[in-house]
């Protein structure tokens, strides 16, 4: 998914220059996933920033990897702000026609976790999903606070997920999450996910009733984790926590982007 406006970063993240060849962070996600065994690699991004993608894209992949480009704004209806990440899988349906994983364009998780999502398609069915969960300890920055999708976990199945302020590590090194001290294994979902491609209709449907009752909000959005957590509560998917110990690194803010480079500098 790299339709974002980056509004807190300043300008295009998707592309910010990371790696010491012009490498952003989606080209190490894309390097990982093919050496993971995924197949084509599908770009959600916006109309205004497609043709910088492509560019990006050919100059540091060349013509090896298989590319498909769509744009969530093709899907409307037209809004400045985009709709959120539900509707961002579902402006790439058309393109989606096999068991996929699905990742932030601006969030590097480490190969260890797209081997771990290449294990978990292997046995996708419908009603069936994974989250590629992180340790909370190894998704917060040195200083300074973030929100993090803490996962509620019983025998391995995931049952909720609740957005959280104030993740932080203290200057004594204790981890705390919404002003509760707690464990550095804390299970935090970063946004990847693996699922069969028939849950799409069940996406569309819940897409629609979101536009019925929030279509005049301009800055209402329909998310992933709330969409899986309504189809949960249906009884229409289950999902299935898998662990990564993997660092997980990423760009929201300026500041973020000299984090990143150093994070990443002994990647290839």
């Amino acid at each position: 998914m790299a339709a974002g406006l980056g509004s807190r970063f300043g300008g295009v993240k998707q592309l910010a220059i990371v790696g010491p060849s012009g490498e952003a962070i989606l080209d190490y996600s894309i390097r990982d996933a093919q050496a993971a065994g995924f197949g084509p690699t599908v770009l959600i991004v916006r109309s205004d920033i497609e043709a910088d993608v492509r560019s990006h894209l050919a100059a540091v992949h060349g013509p090896e990897v298989d590319f498909r480009f769509v744009r969530q704004d093709d899907l409307g209806p037209a809004r400045a702000k985009p709709w959120g990440t539900l509707h961002a899988i579902l402006s790439a349906a058309v393109a989606l026609d096999r068991p996929f994983a699905v990742i932030n364009a601006d969030d590097y998780y480490g190969a260890g976790s797209f081997a771990r999502a290449a294990a978990d398609l292997v046995d996708a069915a419908p009603g069936r999903a994974t989250n590629i969960a992180f340790n909370l300890g190894n998704t917060v920055p040195p200083s300074g606070s973030v929100t993090r999708g803490i996962c509620a976990v019983d025998d391995g199945r995931l049952v909720g997920i609740v957005e959280t302020e104030e993740c932080e590590r203290r200057a004594d090194g204790t981890l705390w999450a919404g002003g509760v001290q707690v464990a550095d294994d804390t299970p935090a979902s970063m946004n990847i996910w693996t699922f069969h491609h028939s849950v799409l209709d069940d996406f569309a449907e819940r897409w629609q009733a979101f536009f019925a009752a929030r279509s005049e909000d301009p800055q209402a959005e329909c998310q992933l984790p709330t969409v899986v957590a309504e189809l949960m509560a249906d009884g229409r998917i289950e999902v299935e926590v898998t662990s990564s110990t993997e660092q997980w690194i990423g760009i929201t803010n300026p500041d973020d982007l000299e984090l990143a480079r150093a994070a990443l500098a002994s990647r290839r």
